[in-house]
């Protein structure tokens, strides 16, 4: 492979990641990414392979990303739903790359499902230490704050009102952090019940 190979990749990446969250899989054209990447189409096939392998290693390359932005902590689920958000208030495309993902690529398992699996046992188990609220299963505990985090970005109330020329003002980027944090708190926060 040519030396530059690293940053070729990197290019066809990023590009690939704007046309994804644009397009989905099945509007997105091989021809754009590589242009908009300066690259030759068939490096994509010889680096990636097909189109949806594209996709997965975008999705893979986002989310990974977004772990190391924003690092799990079970002792804080509030904080870590605010921090969720704001990663998504700076990077909108997330959301709509994993809501192609849900619609063209559902059964491609992977990274997140992993991540999900190791946090749900640190949920189970500050659970058990009386940490965190006992009346909901770990799993259903962790979605709860997962959707309180990403609810400004999928619902569509939330995300009508943010568009590209006409962005949240501060002081509403404020309150819907406020609120998504609070809901975080009421949903995890541990009942008197569960010091017993």
């Amino acid at each position: 492979m040519p030396r530059d190979s690293s940053a070729t990749k990197a290019r066809l990446l990023d590009a690939a990641f704007t046309e994804f969250a644009a397009y989905g899989i099945a509007g997105a054209r091989v021809d754009r990414i590589a242009e908009t990447a300066s690259a030759n189409k068939r490096l994509i096939y010889a680096y990636f392979g097909n189109k949806e392998q594209l996709f997965d290693e975008v999705l893979h390359r986002a989310l990974a990303a977004g772990a190391e932005s924003v690092p799990f902590d079970v002792d804080d689920l509030p904080g870590y739903a605010g921090a969720i958000f704001d990663h998504l208030v700076a990077r909108p495309d997330l959301m709509r790359l994993r809501m192609w993902k849900r619609l063209e690529r559902p059964s491609a398992a992977g990274f997140e499902t992993d991540a999900f699996c190791l946090k749900t046992a640190e949920v189970a188990a500050a659970q058990e230490r009386g940490e965190l609220a006992r009346d909901m299963d770990p799993t259903d505990l962790l979605t709860m704050v997962l959707a309180v985090a990403q609810a400004w970005f999928s619902a569509a109330e939330g995300a009508d009102t943010q568009e590209a020329d006409r962005p949240w003002s501060q002081q509403r980027l404020a309150l819907h952090r406020e609120a998504v944090v609070e809901a975080a708190r009421r949903i995890s926060e541990p009942r008197p019940a569960d010091a017993h």
